[in-house]
């Protein structure tokens, strides 16, 4: 016998299997003896009142065993001989899509600029030790995208959750823990999400696919007037139509496709610092004791937004238990970002703190094309980062308490950044507008809750790779670009997605799409 159940638990009844097991059979009125096996299906904390709950759906099996799995895995059949699709870009977008494209009896040819996972790692090391960016190996470029060295977080605002079960599944038929098909908020954690990627890549290949490593795409192959293959910087050719998935930093990519003519537009994003205070500080906030979280609880998390003079101001990709990390792409650049690992136990909590920014809020430069005023902006409040931050990848810092008051802070907190943290006066020199907004929201977030205004947070310099800047047209129906036949514009990078599971779902869609375009039903 099968029952599903609903729980609201304390944290300890919740995370202890001896005392879960308990609350089940005193619920369902019966012996612990009874119950053969229970399975979780969704958990949630519930903190908005003084004392923390757990809100647990379970299915429990009385007399019988649970399936092996808890999911239905995907077949991947050999596509060696299907017909060949050329996916630019090892992100979530791209991988997915070359994982749907197997399902769909198609063969992916990947071609990725930056390096794999354990390659890419070493580049990441020499930012923090030497001050280094390979423009073709860091946060952004490389197996995996922007998401694989910047957290994991799985969660989405999509409302077709049937779309989002199945990315997760594919997560976890690939190594990822089964956890997040339970939490309301999943997380693979940057320390396990590269060895989920490469057991992706591993399935692209062992099926009849090709994943190509430092292969930049610099130009497309066209016959009147539709795609028909790529050609990468070693001079290499690959023949098929093109899933475009380069990710939000690919800004010689948009270049590239402007150069071509191809229909884009200026998109908003949000800019501002990355925020960082002690976790245990961020723990009693949001659990409402002293004690922080306790034996049970996970590192908290918060949500935090306002309207400031008519845009929005709020908190992005939060990473409790984490540390802040160096984003940039290229020389000349201060970007940060954010990330956790799996156990999320980390000394500090971090979060983007950013201001909307609109087309209509950005001036066209003289000699910038209009459809690249926002990526322009981008560019200058990097550069202007790296000056402040004394030319390396050292960031500009200020104590939010001098940030808010305006005044250059004589000494700043410990922190996780580790290329190191120069004082420097971001009330000043970041854009008016942004800055008085993020001090009056944060003001305001001071105000609802008691203790998150401290010294002893740090506002650091700056957040501004939080979405693409600009939007690759497409056909809502076909996903194809209006401008070439055969290009398939696609995922965070072409504008259509935010975060790695959205990114994912986005990957799937295009692949599909490819194959009606194809054809193939």
């Amino acid at each position: 016998m099968q029952k599903q159940i609903q729980l609201r638990l304390r944290p300890e009844e919740a995370y202890q299997t001896t005392l879960l097991r308990e609350s089940i059979a005193q619920s369902l009125g019966v012996s612990q003896r009874e119950i053969t096996e229970f399975r979780i299906r969704r958990r949630s904390i519930d903190a908005r009142q003084r004392r923390v709950m757990v809100n647990i759906s379970a299915d429990v099996y009385i007399g019988e065993h649970a399936p092996q799995l808890d999911y239905e895995p995907v077949a991947y059949p050999n596509v060696e001989q299907g017909q060949r699709v050329i996916v630019v870009g090892a992100g979530p977008g791209g991988l997915f899509a070359a994982l749907r494209l197997i399902e769909l009896g198609l063969c992916p040819i990947v071609l990725e600029r930056g390096k794999d996972v354990h390659e890419r790692k070493r580049d990441l090391a020499q930012i923090s030790r030497a001050h280094n960016v390979n423009p073709e190996s860091n946060y952004s470029f490389g197996e995996g995208g922007a998401g694989a060295y910047s957290d994991g977080k799985l969660y989405t605002r999509s409302k077709k959750r049937g779309n989002v079960d199945k990315i997760l599944r594919v997560f976890c038929q690939h190594g990822a823990s089964t956890e997040i098909l339970i939490d309301a908020h999943p997380h693979i954690g940057t320390d396990r999400l590269p060895a989920v990627i490469e057991k992706m890549r591993q399935q692209i290949i062992a099926s009849g696919g090709e994943v190509h490593f430092q292969t930049r795409v610099d130009r497309l192959l066209t016959e009147s007037g539709k795609v028909v293959g790529c050609v990468a910087a070693n001079g290499e050719s690959f023949m098929g139509p093109v899933i475009l998935a380069t990710g939000h930093s690919a800004r010689d990519v948009y270049r590239n496709l402007h150069t071509m003519g191809i229909s884009m537009e200026a998109k908003g994003i949000a800019v501002g610092v990355r925020l960082e205070h002690p976790s245990q500080l961020i723990d009693s906030l949001q659990y409402h004791s002293r004690n922080g979280r306790g034996r049970f609880l996970p590192s908290a998390e918060y949500t935090y937004t306002r309207q400031v003079d008519g845009r929005g101001v709020y908190s992005f990709c939060m990473c409790p238990g984490g540390v802040v990390v160096p984003a940039a792409s290229g020389p000349e650049q201060v970007v940060v970002n954010g990330m956790s690992p799996a156990s999320r136990n980390g000394r500090w909590s971090n979060s983007g703190m950013v201001v909307e920014v609109l087309p209509e809020h950005v001036e066209v430069r003289e000699g910038t094309p209009a459809v690249m005023r926002v990526m322009d902006f981008q560019e200058q409040l990097e550069r202007l980062a790296w000056q402040q931050g004394g030319r390396r990848q050292t960031a500009p810092a200020q104590r939010m308490t001098d940030f808010v008051n305006g005044r250059l802070s004589s000494d700043l907190p410990p922190s996780s950044y580790t290329p190191g943290l120069l004082a420097s006066p971001l009330h000043f020199w970041l854009p008016r507008d942004i800055a008085s907004r993020l001090q009056e929201a944060f003001r305001a977030f001071g105000r609802s809750s008691h203790g998150f205004l401290t010294r002893e947070a740090t506002v650091i310099g700056v957040e501004t790779r939080t979405s693409a800047p600009l939007r690759i047209l497409r056909d809502p129906m076909s996903l194809l670009s209006p401008s070439l036949d055969g290009l398939f514009p696609c995922g965070e990078g072409a504008g259509y997605a935010g975060g790695i599971v959205s990114a994912a779902i986005d990957g799937e869609r295009c692949a599909e799409a490819v194959a009606k375009y194809l054809g193939i039903s």
